[in-house]
């Protein structure tokens, strides 16, 4: 009888280090990200060197290397002694409300008091206590900023803090997918931010191919990556994005795919089949951590596109393309029938925007043959598993506050 297990403890005829092919591994050189590395540095010099600097904040669409160069940075400063920062770097999808960031602030510098259940209030006048002992200043890096629920108060808290210490201070350093976020900011809370502002732009399919090249030589054996199959993943996903998050996931799937298989190498063909899942896990991730309302507003496309839009001129072969309208009217459906607020067509056009730059939709404004000027709504991903994936989360969410309410 075979042993139990013997498969998975063997060897790897595939893989020398899989971790090199994880979005989260950072090398010991970014490619193609010298200058915007620069660029933080340059921003954040001041406060490293115990200055008030300038709060930074850095836009991108998913996978064009925000958080790995913010991290690289953060690596390099780890080994530098005379830095006089103090840092917190805070993944606001985990730490997503005002007092989950200030208690990961305590948790970071003052561990002693993280557990003691202190209120919000208690949690702002330790940190400020602790920066003005000896006139530190606090780089906090935020994370998807845009996770945290409350983020007018979080940001209104952090940069008026500066007012109420006689020394020291905070400095903000924001990750974002969505340019505008500001918007959602109060004019009170804008007013305090003094701020550089950073955009990633994607890559292009031969940037990806380098980056992937890099990647391969860490994480596969010797020659067992065909250089036609690194080519492919990259074009296929500057075709569709520029994300190098998504050309590794699919390096990694074809690596599975020909281990599995038992080859000895990975070809073209694995690449074109770890193609077609690996572009809708990502997708699958990204739906199941949008913010409640975006969430709801993909569910209303989803179900809309299954169940056909009214108007058949706009469908044409597989493809179903919906008025924007029409899709609020749906949102606004689902969202009383959860016995919740909607927000109003202003913020609901503001989410549109926010999901076509992180590739959930597309959006079209309307041409000959329809009345009127509207814009046209398409889901990028089978309907069917993105309203799986968000009943699956957010319906049991809603589950959940019912029965702790």
């Amino acid at each position: 009888m075979k042993e139990p297990f013997s498969d998975l403890l063997k060897e790897s005829s595939i893989f020398k280090n899989r971790a090199a092919l994880s979005p989260n591994f950072i090398p010991e050189h970014l490619l193609f990200r010298d200058k915007q590395i620069d660029s933080i540095v340059k921003v954040l010099t001041p406060s490293l060197k115990g200055d008030k600097g300038r709060n930074l904040f850095i836009y991108g669409k998913t996978g064009t290397g925000k958080t790995s160069c913010m991290r690289y940075v953060l690596d390099k400063v780890k080994n530098i002694s005379t830095v006089r920062a103090k840092i917190s770097y805070i993944n606001c999808r985990l730490h997503n409300s005002r007092y989950r960031v200030l208690n990961k602030i305590l948790s970071d510098h003052l561990p002693a008091y993280a557990k003691h259940g202190y209120g919000t209030v208690d949690i702002y006048g330790k940190i400020i206590n602790w920066i003005e002992e000896d006139t530190k200043i606090l780089v906090v890096v935020l994370d998807e900023i845009d996770m945290v629920t409350d983020l007018d108060d979080l940001i209104y808290t952090l940069t008026r803090a500066n007012n109420d210490m006689k020394s020291g201070g905070i400095v903000i350093a924001g990750i974002c997918n969505n340019i505008s976020f500001k918007d959602k900011l109060d004019p009170r809370s804008l007013s305090s931010l003094y701020e550089a502002e950073l955009v990633f732009p994607p890559y292009n399919s031969n940037e990806l191919s380098e980056i992937l090249k890099q990647r391969a030589e860490l994480g596969f054996k010797k020659d067992v990556i065909e250089p036609q199959a690194i080519n492919l993943a990259a074009a296929i996903s500057a075709k569709d994005s520029g994300d190098a998050r998504l050309a590794l996931k699919m390096l990694s799937n074809a690596g599975e795919l020909a281990e599995e298989k038992g080859e000895k190498k990975i070809t073209i063909e694995d690449v074109r089949d770890a193609s077609k899942n690996a572009e809708e896990e990502i997708a699958y991730e990204l739906v199941s951590t949008l913010p409640e309302h975006q969430r709801l507003i993909v569910y209303a496309i989803a179900m809309l596109t299954i169940q056909g839009s009214r108007y058949k001129k706009l469908v044409q072969g597989e493809d179903t393309y919906l008025f924007s309208g029409e899709v609020y009217d749906k949102y606004v459906a689902i969202i009383n029938s959860l016995k919740k607020d909607p927000k109003s067509s202003r913020w609901y056009r503001k989410y549109i925007t926010d999901l076509e730059m992180q590739g959930l939709v597309a959006t079209y404004e309307s041409g000959k043959g329809i009345r009127g000027h509207t814009k046209l709504i398409k889901l990028l991903y089978p309907p069917a598993k993105i309203r799986n994936t968000i009943e699956k989360g957010l319906f049991n969410e809603s589950e959940a506050e019912v029965k702790t309410t």
